[in-house]
């Protein structure tokens, strides 16, 4: 397996995968969103989860475990006050209150290597319930 970027912090390694679907979201919008994954065992950011291009928001919030961490990105397109088509890509750390500690801390220090890697990214959110995520902080970040 091809490995993209190690994070020097953690220890972790960021496949190839995880950026080329980022890539593919950011220029060709064959996605809306991407769920990472890390995998103690092979140390390994992964992607868990593809959204397509007809998913949207409720889809992503869906595929969020409720006790275990991840890291998303969603690739949201609204209309500005001008009429003007625009699109920006949100990162969130998405740590629940029910995941383990050792998942929050191992998540929370891996954060800035992945982010490094993933070019191209305009906000970044935390969040520890669905609603410090809502699509309406999204709305008003994107402003």
């Amino acid at each position: 397996m091809a490995m993209a970027f190690k994070m020097a912090t953690t220890g972790m390694w960021v496949t190839d995968e995880c950026k080329n679907s980022f890539m593919e979201m950011k220029w060709k919008k064959v996605h809306r969103y991407i769920v990472f994954k890390i995998d103690e065992g092979s140390r390994l950011v992964t992607v868990d989860k593809v959204g397509g291009p007809g998913e949207g928001y409720d889809e992503l919030a869906a595929s969020l475990p409720t006790d275990d961490c991840r890291y998303a990105v969603f690739d949201f397109d609204f209309v500005t006050n001008d009429n003007c088509r625009k699109s920006k890509i949100f990162f969130i750390a998405w740590s629940p209150t029910a995941s383990r500690i050792r998942a929050k801390m191992l998540y929370a220090t891996s954060k800035e290597g992945l982010r490094r890697v993933l070019d191209g990214i305009h906000y970044d959110m935390q969040a520890t319930d669905p609603t410090e995520m809502g699509m309406d902080v999204i709305k008003d970040r994107a402003k």
